[in-house]
């Protein structure tokens, strides 16, 4: 039985959803979850052992992933099960375009019933929930096309998520940073609202759905630095060679809290240290700051790209026709905008309508980190719109309990930034 972490978090976040556990999401299996998981396991016929195997794990996943895998038994229709499963039948279509005529369904037939929300924003946000989320989403909305830009230092796949099929690209990039992990449920959360709406024929942020995802094919990587991120939240066990690697790393770099102050990768570089804009100017600052080995942040590495995230998030650059960038970091409610002299025009406008529809503050980069990031690449080399948005406030990681108030903040950029 895990004792604590974030699988606890997830544990606990689920029986509260269905309303086994009252108590604050910590972390700790204590007496009180135990209870809450042998209630659990007595009302859906399990054994009321308090063991959270694999058993109770296939009990809770459909509430985890929002959807139901439902066999068609005789005198079944949609309209009914759409009732008894508190769904829509819009939903129920959209996730099974095999079903031509919903008034003829086949008895023996499998089919997936969405029933609930997806995309998990009370707990800390691991790559292996990242990736149930992903797979959940696929299942219930399959126009998602779903691919992958490369490989992590640890070798895990660093997922792309599309969504449209207009002409127009765009793209929005976030985790970067390890303990920045916060904005990527921000990008799946926009990715699942985004899905429904679609689906509901509905708008977002005042913009219809439907219209707007035939005009702009929109990209998200919400997960680019994945190996650091399951660092910060306790994902990566300590047992972990890469962990001990990691803390070996830290140890260099004492005034850096380990493993809440890691930003890096795994290998203990900077990932938006890493592109080839100004890397040289970069190295210079962050050398003078003392930061000439591997460490928790600001080490920009041997040369730009030479990390496999960086250089998948450049190859896949190169790949497309992004008309805009955003790279979504923590924190300080500010808008980064421009780069040197290369910013185009039509920057600064679009800069303003974020900054008005987010209420974040449209301001120049701090000279010490002006260089090398992924969004000066891109303006450098596309001659477009590129922007960082630092979403929130406080130290970071920043508590999951601000991610309501970050997305609400943020919705309006990410729609808008697909508009304009």
């Amino acid at each position: 039985m895990v004792l604590a972490g974030p699988d606890v978090e997830l544990l606990q976040s689920v029986l509260q959803k269905l309303g086994f556990y009252t108590y604050n999401i910590d972390g700790v299996f204590g007496p009180r979850l135990l209870n809450s998981v042998k209630y659990f396991q007595s009302q859906f016929g399990l054994s009321p052992d308090g063991v959270v195997g694999p058993t109770t794990w296939n009990a809770l996943f459909p509430y985890i992933n929002g959807y139901t895998t439902y066999t068609i038994k005789s005198g079944d229709t949609l309209y009914t099960l759409s009732s008894t499963f508190n769904t829509s039948l819009s939903r129920i279509l959209m996730a099974n375009p095999q079903i031509s005529n919903p008034n003829r369904l086949s008895v023996g037939e499998k089919i997936i019933i969405p029933f609930g929300n997806v995309v998990t924003t009370n707990v800390s946000y691991t790559y292996n929930l990242f990736m149930m989320n992903l797979s959940a989403l696929k299942k219930i909305y399959p126009f998602i096309t779903l691919g992958s830009i490369g490989n992590s230092v640890m070798g895990k796949a660093i997922p792309y998520a599309k969504i449209g099929n207009g002409s127009k690209e765009v793209f929005y990039s976030a985790a970067i940073h390890a303990n920045e992990w916060i904005t990527a449920p921000l990008l799946m959360k926009f990715l699942e609202n985004l899905a429904l709406a679609y689906t509901n024929n509905s708008s977002i942020y005042n913009f219809n759905a439907r219209e707007l995802l035939n005009q702009v094919s929109i990209y998200l990587v919400p997960m680019a630095n994945p190996d650091g991120v399951d660092l910060v939240t306790g994902a990566l066990k300590e047992s972990s060679s890469y962990y001990q690697s990691a803390k070996q790393i830290s140890e260099n770099y004492p005034n850096i809290k380990f493993p809440t102050g890691w930003k890096a990768n795994i290998n203990g570089v900077d990932l938006n240290l890493q592109f080839p804009a100004g890397w040289e100017d970069a190295k210079r600052i962050k050398f003078e700051q003392g930061f000439t080995t591997p460490a928790p942040r600001d080490f920009v590495g041997d040369g730009p790209l030479s990390q496999p995230e960086s250089l998948a998030l450049y190859n896949f650059t190169l790949q497309h026709n992004f008309r805009l960038v955003i790279a979504y970091h923590t924190q300080g409610q500010e808008i980064y905008w421009q780069f040197q002299n290369y910013t185009p025009q039509e920057s600064l406008y679009i800069g303003n309508t974020f900054s008005q529809v987010s209420g974040y503050e449209l301001a120049d980069t701090p000279y010490n980190s002006s260089f090398a990031g992924y969004k000066d690449w891109f303006i450098q080399d596309y001659r477009r719109p590129g922007f960082t948005i630092e979403a929130g406030i406080g130290n970071n990681p920043l508590p999951i309990t601000q991610f309501n108030e970050i997305y609400n903040d943020n919705i309006g950029i990410l729609v808008i930034g697909a508009v304009l």
